[in-house]
């Protein structure tokens, strides 16, 4: 049962993933993961997730800014679509870091009960019984990693489609033939919007009406509290980072909600009237509109007293649902995350573009 509750507390998350993560190569960014805070830097990253037991659990890694790979990958609108698929998949792998060290907890805990109450067994030491808990854990959960993976990159994008391609579309084209004056291609493609906007907004509220998913929410206002203090040059003590607002421009939520507003723009310039045609640009423009939306983000971000700074203003109210402030346990967390890619960061050389 518990297994199966982590499994679906991941699985939500997984869905959540965008609105999570900050997808920006040049700064320093991060992501809510399941009881823990990733932080990554230009050239490093690392994780810091909690056990119930208080112990705090850390991976470093260092990172290649695809950019500097490839200089094409920083071309506008193009770096956009780069950056955040790379973010995409380093956000699935704390997802996972972070998914194995629950699980890894729960099997050692049922593992290490299983041995002790066994008594067919020979004694062993309190130490044996932890050392074969843990390891037995460990292989288990990596053997589950290997098949939640694949399971959830294939319900992820099977919901993603459905859900905000297939579904409105289709409202939309049934409302068209109760009301014709429901054709038109600008009429249309507001009412497409407005249903994809809505089905989001109450998917994003929904979840957090979840405990635990609350719990990644307050995560989610820990990393941003962090982040704050770190480009203001505070220290990055629990009572500097708590004073810090836990909205965020540059958050996955303002980048979502653009791209929802955005992508009802673009979709009235396309001329198909029919059902398959209509879905099918909508997948292929994908790209093009993150690309879009995430220049947008960028720009915003360094002008904050731009025009394009109030097209990302709905995304910093829908930051009320999916960040909640922090404990202090929560913000050492997200501290802990940074201090570790930082110090990775400089390490390997890097340096920091703060906007």
């Amino acid at each position: 049962m518990r297994f199966f509750r982590n499994y679906l507390r991941f699985l939500a998350a997984v869905q959540l993933l965008p609105a999570l993560e900050s997808g920006e190569e040049t700064l320093v960014g991060g992501q809510a993961v399941l009881e823990g805070v990733m932080m990554r830097s230009p050239h490093a990253w690392a994780i810091a997730c909690r056990k119930p037991s208080g112990e705090v659990v850390t991976m470093s890694e260092p990172l290649e800014r695809p950019s500097e790979k490839h200089k094409w990958m920083g071309w506008p609108i193009v770096r956009g679509v780069m950056t955040l698929g790379y973010a995409m998949s380093l956000g699935y792998r704390a997802l996972r870091f972070s998914a194995n060290v629950a699980i890894e907890d729960a099997m050692e805990k049922e593992d290490g009960a299983r041995v002790q109450k066994s008594a067919t067994l020979p004694a062993r030491t309190e130490q044996g019984f932890t050392s074969s808990a843990k390891s037995n854990a460990r292989e288990k959960a990596a053997t589950i990693s290997q098949w939640m993976a694949v399971v959830n990159i294939v319900i992820s994008l099977a919901f993603f489609v459905f859900m905000y391609k297939y579904i409105p579309l289709l409202a939309a084209t049934e409302l068209k033939r109760i009301n014709p004056a429901l054709g038109g291609r600008i009429v249309f493609n507001l009412v497409d919007g407005a249903i994809r906007l809505s089905l989001f907004l109450l998917f994003i509220w929904g979840v957090s009406l979840w405990k635990e998913i609350r719990r990644v929410y307050e995560y989610h206002g820990a990393e941003h509290k962090t982040v704050f203090a770190f480009e203001n040059g505070d220290p990055l003590t629990t009572e500097a980072v708590q004073k810090y607002s836990t909205f965020h421009p540059r958050c996955g939520t303002s980048f979502l909600m653009t791209v929802m507003l955005i992508s009802i723009g673009f979709y009235m310039l396309i001329p198909f009237s029919g059902f398959w045609a209509r879905f099918a640009s909508r997948i292929v423009l994908l790209p093009l509109i993150a690309g879009v939306s995430y220049e947008i983000i960028r720009f915003a971000a360094k002008h904050r007293g731009s025009l394009f700074a109030l097209m990302t203003a709905p995304g910093l109210w829908l930051q009320r649902i999916t960040t909640k402030p922090p404990s202090d346990e929560q913000a050492e967390c997200a501290i802990t995350a940074l201090n570790r890619a930082m110090a990775l960061e400089k390490e390997r050389g890097g340096e920091l573009v703060i906007a």
